[in-house]
């Protein structure tokens, strides 16, 4: 699985949330390209074996990305030890569900610091790095959920819809620099994030059919997402690697028809208001 590489070779990518699922995929594809991975997770131990097979391609840090002087200490790291980051992956994550009066705020505290604060902190701790070399990519791994919603899924994608709404900002502010964003935004895919990485929030009996119903389903997709992870690191990477990217990259057909929908819904709703909109308009 080893390639040799030079500093000079290969591009080197920083990933969040490394240890399953996007993020495994992403330095899998990343090594098999002939790249360099700076991989974090909290359990880095459990991408030893690809550290073993890419020792040259390969660097683990144990990471928590919402303590900021972990996120600190782990960017200076990887350019310390390959001398740039050339594409950022915030990836770290994870699922929650609930209906928002059965989200105790610790949670929906916890789910915002996860997967926007620290997405955000280690974007901002890169962002220098990437300035002063004139280039760089950050990508977002954020969801279907970062443009569309559900019930019980409110937290999830309050999260999400923060970091596509900073991260579209943030393209525009950055571009100048030579730095490129790319938002992803997967559908269902075959990862822990429907197993063993799914906060389940306490059911309440008021919320039965519409709650109820959109967990019946999470239990029932585990393991039978038609997503692959693989094929979705594969697309990352190939975007990537063009010369023109888009800014947002949807992954999988679900996520290409619920957002296709969600935008018809928009702007359904503003064709519906949009004589009440003109008419708050001072009179000319």
């Amino acid at each position: 699985m080893s390639t040799h590489v030079t500093a000079t070779s290969s591009r080197v990518w920083f990933v969040t949330g490394s240890s399953s699922g996007f993020g495994r995929a992403l330095v899998e594809e990343a090594v098999s390209r002939g790249e360099r991975v700076f991989a974090t997770a909290r359990r880095p131990e459990m991408l030893a074996d690809l550290a073993a097979r890419a020792p040259e391609q390969v660097r683990l840090a144990a990471l928590d990305v919402t303590r900021p002087e972990q996120v600190r200490a782990a960017v200076a790291a990887a350019i310390a030890q390959f001398g740039q980051i050339d594409v950022l992956v915030n990836n770290a994550g994870f699922s929650t569900i609930g209906a928002v009066e059965e989200t105790p705020e610790a949670e929906l505290r916890a789910t915002m610091e996860l997967m926007f604060f620290a997405a955000v902190a280690t974007t901002r701790e890169v962002l220098p790095h990437m300035r002063a070399r004139g280039t760089g990519t950050i990508v977002q791994i954020t969801s279907v959920g970062g443009l569309t919603t559900s019930p019980g899924f409110g937290p999830y994608c309050a999260a999400k819809h923060a970091l596509e709404a900073l991260s579209e900002s943030l393209a525009a502010e950055v571009k100048p620099f030579g730095i490129r964003v790319l938002v992803v935004e997967p559908g269902a895919f075959r990862t822990s994030l429907f197993g063993p990485a799914f906060r389940t929030m306490p059911a309440m009996a008021a919320y039965a059919s519409t709650v109820g119903a959109i967990r019946a389903w999470a239990a029932d997709m585990n393991a039978r997402q038609a997503g692959d992870p693989a094929k979705a690191a594969r697309a990352i990477a190939e975007v990537v690697s063009g010369a023109e990217m888009p800014l947002r990259l949807p992954l999988g057909g679900d996520a290409v028809d619920n957002i296709r929908a969600k935008l018809a819904f928009v702007a359904a709703d503003v064709d519906r208001t949009e004589a009440i909109a003109r008419s708050t308009d001072f009179d000319a």
